[in-house]
């Protein structure tokens, strides 16, 4: 069968996810358009294609135990200089984030591994380009927010062209956390 690359990641929804990757691609990230947006829970990872329904099934079980919760994304950070990598900051959802993935990625699961950087749960928007891009990734979105009710994860499949698909969608079991004081479900969130 051998083998494919998959990931694991909450989609950031639309009309976030798709202003986003534009301004990724704005910014001269030519992976842009090929990588929905997202946080990660599981980096490009390279199984053997016959450990797919025990991923499945282990996922499912994954969102079982897990509970909608708020995310919030608020300015930009980046990892350079260890890594060459813009992103706007998870405000709110991040121990989430965190527990999940510690969930997906967990050793007595089928996709056990270490990372080769602490998990950060973020949102990338440029990702190996120019200084100067780099820095305009970080400038021009320093003031961008948004938020939603997280309510799932997805596992993707890299294809052979480098554009990462969807393979399935996995809701959490538990009710919907309501949003935070001061949260605005749809659109951006006023400053405090």
């Amino acid at each position: 069968m051998g083998t494919v690359t998959i990931g694991v990641s909450i989609a950031v929804p639309e009309p976030h996810g798709s202003l986003l990757q534009e301004r990724r691609a704005g910014f001269g990230d030519a992976a842009a358009h090929g990588i929905p947006t997202h946080v990660t829970l599981l980096p490009p990872t390279e199984v053997d294609a016959s450990l797919l329904p025990a991923i499945e099934d282990h996922l499912v079980e994954v969102a079982a135990a897990g509970r909608a919760f708020p995310m919030r994304l608020s300015g930009t950070g980046t990892f350079r200089p260890l890594s060459p990598v813009v992103f706007v900051q998870v405000v709110e959802g991040a121990e989430a984030c965190t527990w999940l993935q510690k969930q997906v990625r967990d050793a007595s699961g089928p996709v056990a591994r270490e990372l080769q950087f602490p998990y950060h749960p973020h949102v990338t928007v440029a990702h190996g380009i120019d200084d100067e891009s780099m820095d305009r990734a970080f400038e021009e979105l320093a003031d961008y927010q948004a938020g939603w009710p997280c309510t799932g994860f997805a596992l993707y499949e890299q294809g052979a062209d480098g554009v990462w698909r969807k393979l399935k969608d996995f809701t959490f079991g538990g009710t919907v956390v309501p949003p935070q004081a001061g949260h605005v479900e749809h659109g951006s969130i006023p400053a405090s």
